[in-house]
């Protein structure tokens, strides 16, 4: 393993008035920092040549393996400026655990956790003036992610991988703010089976999502809900969030991690911040007609989805082939609102941290 990074800063960064212009309305994922991080890996010398360069596109042979046979995962995290005009991430370790995971499901080489959180601290140390403001929505997406770089065509393992991580300056992932979305339960396509990838983050699952997600948008709805791959029963996850379901009662479930579901970060950290507040929550399974009759009757008080880009969003109506139905008057509720206001306190450093989750820099 190299002992550090090799630095060679872009010779042309992005002039000043120029990045400041692009960081007053970003959007999502559209707007790059200047510079990148690389490693290598091979069977010869394993993980080598770590080091930061200027973001350029990358030169690679059409018959590289990640192109044919999607040896390839990634990881969603974010830098945020603090109050005290600092920079945090937010629990990087367990994403390196994740991509860790990731890649031993994919037959990848695992990057130790240590050299994972180093290229990420490297890369925000550089591009540290593309971290937005304190007291602002945004912040510093990072994509860490890892291809197969082998050029041969054959069906088996790389022996040649490339790990890097951009950055992107972000704002709201929502068009239009903190507005309750809409979901399409689909009927035909479901995202993960049992014994696959679904607790893998890798691009292929997400590719696998976009046809449903196309049929969502066209029956009016703003993102897809995927019910389980045996019984086509069981409520899992959307396109690319977990989900989470709030009684009358005041208590709190999401679906159990079973092997077809991600384990989210913001799903883990929504859970315990719950438990924190005195919240009884549950890891249970939930039927989709149980939704529908429970947002009827007003058991169902609340539902929102979570993810690290879209943090918490509230969902206020879903359709299936049955119809619509609308949960709790469609706006955000109380238990909603108190978990994304607790979890973005404690990430944008104004609330006490009792768990350690900000890793300063």
């Amino acid at each position: 393993m190299p002992p550090f990074f090799d630095v060679r800063p872009s010779a042309q960064p992005i002039a000043v008035a120029e990045r400041l212009a692009r960081m007053a309305d970003p959007g999502f994922g559209r707007v790059f920092t200047d510079h990148m991080a690389v490693i290598r890996w091979s069977e010869a010398d394993g993980w080598h040549d770590a080091h930061i360069a200027a973001r350029a596109p990358l030169v690679m042979d059409p018959a590289s393996s990640v192109f044919h046979y999607a040896q390839e995962i990634f990881e969603g995290m974010k830098a945020y400026r603090l109050a005290d005009g600092g920079t945090a991430l937010f629990r990087p370790t367990a994403n390196a655990r994740r991509f860790r995971d990731s890649a031993s499901r994919m037959a990848m080489p695992e990057l130790p956790e240590a050299l994972f959180v180093e290229a990420i601290e490297r890369l925000v140390a550089i591009d540290r003036d593309w971290v937005p403001a304190s007291g602002v929505e945004g912040s510093l997406y990072l994509r860490p992610f890892q291809i197969a770089s082998e050029v041969f065509l054959g069906v088996k393992p790389s022996t040649e991988y490339l790990f890097m991580v951009i950055a992107s300056t972000v704002g709201a992932y929502w068009k239009g703010g903190e507005r309750a979305i809409s979901c399409w339960v689909s009927p035909d396509h479901t995202r993960a089976a049992p014994g696959g990838t679904g607790a893998a983050k890798c691009g292929g699952n997400y590719a696998a999502s976009l046809l449903a997600q196309k049929e969502a948008i066209a029956q009016g709805c703003d993102q897809v809900v995927f019910l389980d791959a045996v019984e086509r029963r069981w409520v899992e996850e959307l396109g690319g969030m977990n989900l989470f379901f709030v009684f009358d009662d005041g208590s709190v479930a999401t679906p159990p991690l079973t092997g077809t579901i991600l384990p989210g970060i913001t799903r883990d950290s929504l859970l315990t911040i719950a438990r924190d507040l005195g919240v009884a929550v549950r890891e249970e399974r939930y039927a989709v007609d149980q939704w529908r009759a429970d947002a009827t009757s007003g058991r169902l008080a609340e539902a929102f989805a979570c993810g690290t880009a879209a943090v918490v969003t509230t969902i206020g109506e879903v359709q299936d082939a049955q119809g619509r139905f609308t949960i709790g008057g469609g706006r955000a509720g109380p238990v909603t609102t108190a978990l994304r206001d607790a979890l973005l306190a404690i990430q944008r450093g104004v609330a006490a941290d009792p768990h350690g989750w900000l890793h300063r820099l």
